[in-house]
Protein backbone atom coordinates (compact mmCIF):
# COMPACT_ATOMS: atom_id res chain seq x y z
CA UNK A 1 0.00 0.00 0.00
CA UNK A 2 1.51 3.30 -1.06
CA UNK A 3 0.53 6.26 1.03
CA UNK A 4 1.16 9.74 -0.31
CA UNK A 5 4.00 11.28 1.65
CA UNK A 6 3.92 14.67 3.26
CA UNK A 7 6.43 16.68 5.19
CA UNK A 8 5.74 16.32 8.90
CA UNK A 9 6.86 19.07 11.28
CA UNK A 10 10.51 18.92 12.38
CA UNK A 11 9.34 17.95 15.88
CA UNK A 12 8.67 14.49 14.42
CA UNK A 13 12.06 13.94 12.75
CA UNK A 14 13.18 11.55 15.52
CA UNK A 15 9.96 9.54 15.19
CA UNK A 16 10.23 9.03 11.44
CA UNK A 17 13.97 8.31 11.59
CA UNK A 18 13.31 5.64 14.23
CA UNK A 19 10.50 4.25 12.09
CA UNK A 20 12.82 3.95 9.10
CA UNK A 21 15.29 1.96 11.22
CA UNK A 22 12.42 -0.22 12.46
CA UNK A 23 11.15 -0.81 8.92
CA UNK A 24 14.64 -1.72 7.69
CA UNK A 25 14.58 -4.82 9.92
CA UNK A 26 10.81 -5.39 10.04
CA UNK A 27 9.94 -9.05 10.64
CA UNK A 28 6.19 -9.09 11.27
CA UNK A 29 4.68 -8.94 7.79
CA UNK A 30 3.51 -12.54 8.17
CA UNK A 31 1.21 -11.74 11.11
CA UNK A 32 -2.55 -11.58 10.72
CA UNK A 33 -4.97 -9.35 12.62
CA UNK A 34 -5.98 -12.13 15.01
CA UNK A 35 -4.72 -12.58 18.56
CA UNK A 36 -2.80 -15.82 18.15
CA UNK A 37 -2.79 -16.48 21.92
CA UNK A 38 -6.47 -15.53 22.27
CA UNK A 39 -5.84 -12.69 24.74
CA UNK A 40 -6.99 -9.09 24.99
CA UNK A 41 -5.38 -6.81 27.56
CA UNK A 42 -7.20 -3.72 28.79
CA UNK A 43 -4.57 -1.47 30.33
CA UNK A 44 -3.55 2.11 30.93
CA UNK A 45 -1.85 4.44 28.48
CA UNK A 46 1.03 4.84 30.95
CA UNK A 47 4.31 4.55 29.05
CA UNK A 48 5.89 2.49 31.84
CA UNK A 49 3.74 -0.47 30.76
CA UNK A 50 4.80 -2.78 27.93
CA UNK A 51 1.71 -5.01 27.95
CA UNK A 52 3.05 -7.84 25.79
CA UNK A 53 6.32 -8.02 27.73
CA UNK A 54 4.46 -8.05 31.06
CA UNK A 55 2.73 -11.31 30.08
CA UNK A 56 5.61 -12.86 28.13
CA UNK A 57 4.08 -12.42 24.68
CA UNK A 58 5.15 -10.88 21.40
CA UNK A 59 3.64 -9.04 18.44
CA UNK A 60 0.58 -10.85 17.09
CA UNK A 61 -0.18 -12.71 20.33
CA UNK A 62 -2.74 -10.37 21.91
CA UNK A 63 -4.98 -7.36 21.38
CA UNK A 64 -4.07 -4.31 23.47
CA UNK A 65 -6.75 -1.78 24.49
CA UNK A 66 -5.38 1.29 26.26
CA UNK A 67 -6.90 4.33 27.91
CA UNK A 68 -6.32 6.54 30.95
CA UNK A 69 -6.73 4.35 34.02
CA UNK A 70 -7.41 1.07 32.17
CA UNK A 71 -11.13 1.66 32.53
CA UNK A 72 -13.77 -0.44 30.80
CA UNK A 73 -15.67 2.13 28.76
CA UNK A 74 -18.31 1.77 26.07
CA UNK A 75 -15.52 1.90 23.51
CA UNK A 76 -13.63 -0.92 25.25
CA UNK A 77 -16.80 -3.04 25.21
CA UNK A 78 -17.35 -2.25 21.51
CA UNK A 79 -13.77 -3.23 20.75
CA UNK A 80 -14.05 -6.45 22.76
CA UNK A 81 -17.11 -7.46 20.71
CA UNK A 82 -15.04 -7.12 17.55
CA UNK A 83 -12.02 -8.82 19.14
CA UNK A 84 -14.02 -11.82 20.38
CA UNK A 85 -16.09 -12.47 17.29
CA UNK A 86 -13.63 -11.52 14.56
CA UNK A 87 -10.09 -11.51 15.97
CA UNK A 88 -9.67 -14.67 18.04
CA UNK A 89 -9.96 -13.29 21.58
CA UNK A 90 -11.14 -15.89 24.12
CA UNK A 91 -9.87 -14.29 27.33
CA UNK A 92 -9.45 -10.78 28.71
CA UNK A 93 -7.02 -9.41 31.27
CA UNK A 94 -8.03 -6.05 32.76
CA UNK A 95 -4.75 -4.58 34.00
CA UNK A 96 -4.60 -1.19 35.72
CA UNK A 97 -1.35 -0.32 37.50
CA UNK A 98 0.09 1.11 40.69
CA UNK A 99 1.04 4.78 40.82
CA UNK A 100 -1.67 5.70 38.30
CA UNK A 101 -2.65 9.36 37.97
CA UNK A 102 -6.30 8.31 37.59
CA UNK A 103 -6.13 6.63 41.01
CA UNK A 104 -3.97 9.27 42.69
CA UNK A 105 -6.26 12.24 42.01
CA UNK A 106 -10.02 12.67 41.96
CA UNK A 107 -12.09 14.19 39.13
CA UNK A 108 -12.20 17.67 40.64
CA UNK A 109 -8.43 17.72 41.21
CA UNK A 110 -7.66 16.66 37.63
CA UNK A 111 -10.01 19.31 36.21
CA UNK A 112 -8.52 21.96 38.51
CA UNK A 113 -4.92 21.03 37.56
CA UNK A 114 -5.65 21.30 33.85
CA UNK A 115 -7.48 24.59 34.32
CA UNK A 116 -4.73 26.12 36.49
CA UNK A 117 -1.82 24.88 34.38
CA UNK A 118 -3.33 25.35 30.92
CA UNK A 119 -6.42 27.55 31.29
CA UNK A 120 -8.70 24.91 29.83
CA UNK A 121 -12.05 24.07 31.42
CA UNK A 122 -12.44 20.27 31.10
CA UNK A 123 -15.43 19.85 33.44
CA UNK A 124 -17.55 18.64 30.51
CA UNK A 125 -15.42 15.48 30.33
CA UNK A 126 -15.53 12.58 32.76
CA UNK A 127 -12.00 11.27 33.26
CA UNK A 128 -13.21 8.28 35.32
CA UNK A 129 -10.76 8.60 38.17
CA UNK A 130 -11.00 5.98 40.90
CA UNK A 131 -11.05 6.26 44.68
CA UNK A 132 -10.41 2.55 45.20
CA UNK A 133 -8.48 0.86 42.43
CA UNK A 134 -9.39 -2.69 43.47
CA UNK A 135 -13.14 -2.03 43.62
CA UNK A 136 -13.01 -0.16 40.28
CA UNK A 137 -11.21 -3.15 38.78
CA UNK A 138 -13.85 -5.53 40.14
CA UNK A 139 -16.60 -3.33 38.66
CA UNK A 140 -14.84 -3.18 35.28
CA UNK A 141 -14.33 -6.95 35.12
CA UNK A 142 -17.98 -7.49 36.06
CA UNK A 143 -19.12 -5.05 33.37
CA UNK A 144 -17.32 -7.09 30.70
CA UNK A 145 -18.76 -10.34 32.06
CA UNK A 146 -22.27 -8.84 32.10
CA UNK A 147 -22.16 -7.29 28.63
CA UNK A 148 -24.94 -9.23 26.95
CA UNK A 149 -23.49 -9.53 23.47
CA UNK A 150 -20.07 -10.79 24.47
CA UNK A 151 -19.62 -14.58 24.34
CA UNK A 152 -20.80 -16.30 27.53
CA UNK A 153 -17.61 -18.41 27.62
CA UNK A 154 -15.28 -15.38 27.54
CA UNK A 155 -12.86 -15.67 30.48
CA UNK A 156 -12.17 -12.33 32.18
CA UNK A 157 -9.75 -11.65 35.04
CA UNK A 158 -8.34 -8.58 36.75
CA UNK A 159 -4.83 -7.91 38.01
CA UNK A 160 -2.98 -4.78 39.06
CA UNK A 161 0.44 -4.31 37.48
CA UNK A 162 3.05 -3.06 39.94
CA UNK A 163 5.22 -0.50 38.12
CA UNK A 164 7.92 -0.81 40.80
CA UNK A 165 8.36 -4.61 40.61
CA UNK A 166 6.88 -5.69 37.26
CA UNK A 167 4.57 -8.16 39.00
CA UNK A 168 0.91 -8.74 38.27
CA UNK A 169 -1.21 -9.00 41.42
CA UNK A 170 -4.50 -10.74 40.76
CA UNK A 171 -7.69 -9.33 42.25
CA UNK A 172 -10.66 -11.53 43.19
CA UNK A 173 -13.44 -10.27 40.91
CA UNK A 174 -15.87 -13.09 41.67
CA UNK A 175 -17.27 -11.84 44.99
Amino acid sequence: MNVPSSNPPAEFDDIFAANQAFANSFEHSHLTGTASRGLAIVTCMDSRISPLAVVGMKAGDAKILRNAGARVTDDVLRTLVLATYLLGVKRVLVMPHTDCRMANNNEAEIHEMIDKQHGVDTRGIEFRTVDNQQSALVDDVKSIRAFSILPKDLVVVGAIYDVATGLLNTVDCDS
